[in-house]
């Protein structure tokens, strides 16, 4: 896993509910590109027997679709897409199981584990507070908090102090959120803090000049950026400070931990993993 993540690293540096029942079609079928990193592998399909599901059968995975390009919805408002959507996918196959996608706000996202849906695969962030309440796969991608300001800003960041005095737009319950939040309740800068439910919402604000920058994942404002960048750009990346995503499980279901992480494995093995990244990180069309 640690050889995939630098793999990744050194190719790239917003409904209540949704369900897609048993969909293991990949975006890149849908988009007519090569199908090497659509189709599953041959591997042996991994013992998943003993664990404990919501739904006999069927993974079901609780994410926020709207958070490009780890998860969001295809133009039809249906169809889940996105980095996240093709791991866990391949995942359930290799388990034997159908998968069941479940859009809810990523803000109280993980309370619901065990109850609504098995796991949360949504650029969930390990940190020792959530792991403290749940269980996490391990690593598949590394990530870093990334300063997204307005084309032609004369904002100068070199670090995320620099936002003293400023306003920022961050996704509720993020990694972001908390971060900006800790700056401010301790004073250790003078931030004015915008937390939105969705995270377009906080680029529409920064658009219309409401705010001064977006505070996000690096790889998600690659993504914003990349398709709009007559309108944004990256002002800084906090790279003293590498964040790695994880899948969220049931803090009693080791068994289907224990089964996730020997598919992660697999999928790094065989090139699954990197193929997927180079594709939604380093692909975009």
């Amino acid at each position: 896993m640690k050889k995939f993540l630098a793999v990744v690293m050194t190719a790239v540096l917003a409904m209540s509910m949704m369900t897609a029942c048993g969909s293991s079609k990949s975006s890149k079928e849908n988009k007519d590109t090569t199908a090497a990193k659509a189709e599953t592998t041959q591997a042996e399909t991994i013992d998943a027997s003993e664990v404990t599901l919501v739904s006999d059968g069927v993974l079901t995975v609780g994410a926020e679709m709207g958070y490009a390009p780890f998860e969001t919805l295809q133009k039809d408002g249906k169809t889940p897409e996105g980095f996240d959507i093709d791991i866990i996918t391949e995942i359930a196959k290799r388990l034997g199981l159908k998968v069941n996608f479940i859009n809810t706000s990523f803000d109280g996202i993980l309370g619901k584990i065990g109850k609504d849906y098995d796991v949360v695969c949504s650029a969930v962030t390990i940190n020792p507070t959530r792991k403290k309440a749940v269980l996490f796969s391990t690593p598949y991608i590394t990530n870093y908090q990334t300063v997204v300001v307005k084309k032609g800003s004369d904002l100068k960041i070199n670090s995320l102090k620099d936002l003293d005095g400023k306003s920022v737009g961050v996704q509720k319950g993020t990694t972001s959120d908390q971060l900006m939040s800790e700056y401010k309740s301790t004073k250790t800068i003078n931030v004015e803090v915008a937390a939105n439910d969705k995270l377009l919402n906080c680029f529409t604000q920064l658009t219309n000049g409401e705010i001064d920058a977006v505070v996000v994942d690096s790889t998600v404002a690659d993504g914003f950026v990349a398709k709009n960048p007559d309108k944004y750009e990256k002002a800084f990346s906090d790279k003293t400070e590498p964040e790695e995503f994880g899948i969220a499980i049931g803090k009693n279901n080791a068994k289907l931990q224990e089964a996730i992480n020997k598919a992660l494995e697999q999928m790094d093995k065989d090139g699954f993993l990197k193929d997927t990244a180079d594709y939604w990180f380093s692909s975009q069309e």
